[in-house]
């Protein structure tokens, strides 16, 4: 046989690369929620003809700015393998806190102050938060539900009813149009970059290893509490800054302007690709969850159908998240454990 020949034969031919359609969806979890806000923004369209003209885009953008900042943070938690219910009673706070601070005549200097101030008040919530949950060992459910009494009720003695101005330049600043792009546009931008440089950090590989298995990480030298604390202080942070476009969207405040806020933020991190169990997810998807379940509500006004089917939605992906996986083991012919 020719020495060609037997080289041929010795060494085996390389097989082709084969789509892995399951890996690629785990690296992109958001794929789904991108697909779904597809043909959300279409159905809207139909029923809305000016979906896409400048101010009612605008104005969506403008409304829908708080909760994603909210779900961003609620991301960050539930990535590292927590959750936290307190999001929207630290928005209530907080909100409280600026219209209290600020006046229509206030100068640049208290404006910052009141900035600061409610910064720091989200922070704090988000440490009490933090070390209940990564140190003290408490059940993340039940202690930030327990905390939300706290930040609501500090809420209502700072501000017991609706009420209080602020700045007329600062609502200019959040209604304007810049090169007939919406300003709020911009920040929604900002948001995503800033995710993408949290995530190409080793704090970002750690919270994802505290989420996926803790007991591992944890043996590999990953300090799971300290990152599981930060996590709840940086959901704190973007609880504030939720709060801050909040005030600047409604001009005004009251003290339990967060309370519809919490569920929809666990909903847009699950409708983005975020496993609730941790670990996996990220806040692109989150974004675009947000924005799907601005879009329901709109589909749903302008469709006049009552608005109890919101609250179903939201029910329905929850559900579909936790059930999610034992409902895949079992078509799979596997065993689900009792």
């Amino acid at each position: 046989m020719p020495p060609d020949q037997t080289a041929s034969l010795s060494k085996p031919e390389a097989s082709p690369a084969r789509f892995d359609l399951r890996r690629f969806l785990n690296q992109n979890p958001f794929l789904f929620a991108l697909l779904l806000l597809i043909v959300a923004v279409a159905i809207n369209w139909y029923l809305q003809p000016n979906l896409f003209e400048l101010r009612s885009l605008n104005r969506n953008l403008r409304s829908f700015l708080p909760a994603i900042i909210l779900a961003i943070g609620q991301t960050i938690v539930i990535v590292g393998g927590g959750v936290d219910l307190s999001v929207g009673a630290i928005v209530s706070l907080v909100n409280a806190i600026l219209v209290t601070m600020l006046t229509p005549e206030s100068s640049s200097e208290q404006i910052a102050l009141a900035i600061i101030v409610a910064g720091a008040a989200g922070l704090i919530a988000g440490l009490i938060n933090g070390l209940s949950v990564a140190y003290l060992r408490l059940q993340p459910i039940v202690t930030t539900y327990a905390t939300s009494f706290l930040f609501a009720g500090a809420a209502l003695l700072i501000l017991p009813r609706p009420g209080g101005e602020i700045p007329e330049w600062m609502e200019d600043l959040y209604r304007s149009t810049p090169g007939d792009i919406p300003f709020v546009l911009f920040v929604i931008v900002i948001l995503a970059l800033i995710w993408l440089l949290i995530r190409s950090t080793r704090f970002s590989q750690y919270l994802y290893a505290s989420g996926g298995k803790a007991e591992a990480a944890y043996t590999t030298g990953v300090p799971v509490n300290r990152i599981r604390m930060t996590s709840y202080i940086l959901a704190g942070l973007f609880a504030a800054l939720a709060a801050l476009a909040y005030t600047v969207f409604t001009g005004s405040g009251n003290p339990r302007s967060g309370d519809d806020l919490t569920l929809p933020s666990i909903v847009a991190v699950v409708l983005g690709g975020t496993r609730l169990s941790g670990g996996q997810g990220g806040a692109i998807g989150t974004i675009f969850g947000v924005i799907i379940l601005g879009i329901i509500r709109n589909i749903i006004s302008f469709a006049n159908i009552d608005s109890w089917w919101q609250t179903l939605v939201n029910a329905l992906i929850i559900i579909a998240a936790l059930a999610g996986p034992g409902l895949i083991r079992l078509l799979r012919g596997g065993k689900t454990s009792v």
